[in-house]
């Protein structure tokens, strides 16, 4: 009987390929925006993930995100260095600074001050150049994002001339010297990223009393960063967090004070119904078209459960094609788009888990529909006719 289910599902090939496509579709939505805001979500602690030495970040008390810096003033530094557990602690400088280019544009970056001496919480990877030419006068160095993006100067034609290595930058009237170009974690705000050294970021910034962003910190080996931040806290008055609870901190953040889980979740909520309204659809119409075989089924002596178990099987098959479909087709936009400008949507397996429940979820009900019309019906019906 499951063997007739089959030809009956693939002898209606129309209907087939329209269940396939409706249900390939929401995946697609189902996939691609979730994907999406992962990325975005992401970047809002990208600068703490991207930094592997430190595990303690202190700051200002008032300090709600990693793109929420206050400064504190520079013996605030010593403070942290004089609580007990802490292995070592450096200054970190961020905050932003408008960079005028060589043809006179203007951008808007996010700046990274790092300590001269460790340059701790430099990039990530270093595509050209090294981390150590920061030590050079004038020495900054630009991310690949921004390298290609807003800080690149366009042709008369409006073709983009990347930044390169030797370019110079005006930062508040002052020179700078691009030594290297860096892959990093874009900020949440998409804007291009300059690293420095602490002190050069302080005469690239305007004058003001209090430049210090945040105190990068290391636990000794045997002590937990959570019970240091604790104590950093209790002892200078100053808000301490091991990195992962300023990731939480930072992505909380965010949530909370923007609505952008709403929008996106909006998107999803939307793909979920209109995939479920058209596939019950189709599926409903094409388990009509086949009620008469169905009659002759009963009539036959098949049971309720054999029928329900024919219908969910053309239902789960169909669901499986399409979600298999939407989820290679989400991969293949992906990978296409890698690498450039813009929201990085990255697939997990959580994300796939997930949407793949929904899509099971679109074709049960799809079933639960279909399958009531025919256990209601009698087969004395189909031989009236």
């Amino acid at each position: 009987m499951l063997h007739i289910a089959l030809k009956m599902l693939f002898g209606d090939m129309g209907k087939y390929l329209g269940i396939v496509v409706a249900i390939a579709l929401s995946s697609i939505i189902m996939i691609q925006q979730p994907a999406i805001l992962v990325d975005i979500l992401s970047q809002t602690y990208g600068a703490i993930s991207d930094m592997d030495l430190p595990d303690i970040w202190v700051m200002d008390p008032k300090v709600q995100s990693i793109e929420d810096s206050k400064p504190m003033q520079d013996t605030q530094l010593y403070r942290v260095r004089g609580v007990s557990g802490v292995e070592w602690a450096v200054p970190f400088f961020k905050g932003g600074q408008k960079v005028r280019l060589e043809n006179g544009e203007t951008a808007q970056c996010q700046m990274n001050g790092l300590d001269e001496a460790t340059l701790i919480g430099g990039p990530a990877v270093m595509l050209e150049g090294n981390l150590a030419d920061l030590r050079i006068p004038d020495a900054v160095i630009v991310d690949e994002a921004g390298a290609k993006g807003r800080l690149a100067m366009r042709t008369a034609e409006g073709t983009p001339i990347p930044v390169k290595l030797g370019d110079i930058l005006e930062i508040n009237d002052k020179r700078a010297q691009v030594v290297g170009i860096a892959r990093s974690t874009p900020s949440f705000m998409s804007q291009p990223v300059i690293f420095t050294t602490y002190a050069r970021a302080k005469t690239f910034a305007f004058s003001e009393r209090k430049l210090l962003s945040f105190v990068l910190a290391k636990a000794k080996p045997d002590e937990r960063p959570e019970n240091v931040a604790r104590r950093i806290t209790a002892e200078t008055g100053l808000a301490a967090y091991s990195a992962e609870e300023f990731k939480d901190k930072s992505l909380n953040h965010i949530i909370e004070h923007t609505n952008i889980l709403v929008n996106i979740g909006f998107v999803v909520v939307i793909g979920f119904v209109v995939g479920t309204a058209v596939t019950g659809q189709i599926f409903y119409n094409f388990t009509l078209d086949n009620l008469r075989y169905f009659g002759v089924f009963k009539a036959m002596g098949a049971t309720d459960s054999m029928l329900t178990r024919m219908i969910l099987l053309q239902a789960f098959l169909v669901g499986f094609v399409g979600y298999g479909l939407g989820a290679g087709l989400s991969a293949a936009f992906m990978a296409a788009s890698a690498g450039g400008m813009g929201p990085q949507p990255k697939m997990t397996w959580q994300l796939l888990a997930g949407s793949g429940g929904a899509v099971m979820l679109i074709v049960a009900l799809a079933a639960m529909l279909s399958a009531r019309r025919v256990l209601k019906l009698e087969s004395a019906v189909v031989f009236k006719a």
